[in-house]
């Protein structure tokens, strides 16, 4: 049995979790899953029963998941643009105040 998973910003915890527990998971992008034009509510339900018939179909892709490593570096790379941006927002704001 898959299971499919929707990536999300709580990272790819639950995935590694699950393939630890011998559950074969794919993840796949929550934007690449395919949509009608007229379906604006999202719920649970719907989207896990849009999920298994798009996973039956084989239309999803599947997205890489990084080594835990990779992911880290990413975190690090995000930290810095962050602290870049916070520190560029705040010497704007002093420089404005002068």
């Amino acid at each position: 049995m898959e299971v499919c998973y929707e990536a999300g910003p709580t990272g790819y915890g639950l995935y590694r979790a699950a393939v630890a527990a011998g559950i074969d998971m794919d993840v796949t992008w929550p934007g690449k899953t395919p949509r009608g034009p007229s379906d604006r509510v999202k719920t649970d339900r719907k989207d896990a029963e849009l999920l298994a018939r798009c996973l039956i179909a084989g239309s999803l892709t599947a997205v890489v998941v990084p080594p835990p490593a990779v992911e880290a570096a990413r975190e690090v790379t995000r930290a810095h643009d962050a602290c870049r941006r916070d520190l560029m927002n705040a010497r704007h704001r002093v420089s404005k105040m002068l």
